[in-house]
């Protein structure tokens, strides 16, 4: 006699009961239809970003535009004899400090030349500061000179962009 017949038959697989599932099969099941609502709710609760207002026409400048004008008042307009770079340089640092301040995601430390000037327009177009290539330029030539026009209409652009950026 062979042992081996003495051995019961395989179980087929249909013999084997599918319901009721083991209980770890009910915790899973319980996990897969809560985890869409669970995600749901993590994603409402999210921390938001808060938003910067574009001021209005007539409404009145908040604190961080009021110091950035008054910094701008005081930087003495160069003379047409004189070097204009320190004056670039410093409209440059100040548009650069409000920037970061007002947009610190941006990343606008890293740009320079064109993409500076587009960046900038890009949050106030009526400011039109692409069209002074001089403001990227100039502060790093060893003796620039500009008109005093050209100076005033770089000033004016400054503190448009100031009043109005986004």
């Amino acid at each position: 006699m062979n042992p081996l017949d003495a051995l019961k038959p395989n179980l087929l697989p249909e013999a084997i009961a599918w319901w009721p599932p083991a209980p770890g099969w009910w915790l899973l099941a319980a996990f897969a239809l809560a985890l869409p609502w669970l995600a749901v709710w993590a994603w409402r609760k999210r921390p938001q970003k808060q938003k910067t207002q574009k001021p209005k026409v007539g409404q009145a400048l908040d604190p961080l535009q009021l110091a950035a004008l008054r910094e701008l008042q005081q930087l003495p307009l160069p003379d047409e004899q004189d070097s204009a770079g320190p004056w670039l340089q410093a409209l440059n640092q100040l548009l650069k400090r409000l920037c970061l301040v007002r947009y610190p995601d941006a990343h606008c430390q890293t740009l320079s030349g064109r993409a500076w000037l587009l960046f900038l327009d890009g949050r106030c177009t009526a400011a039109g500061l692409s069209r002074f290539m001089v403001l990227v330029e100039g502060q790093y030539k060893a003796d620039i000179r500009l008109p005093l026009a050209t100076s005033n209409r770089l000033r004016q652009a400054v503190d448009t962009w100031i009043r109005q950026h986004a």
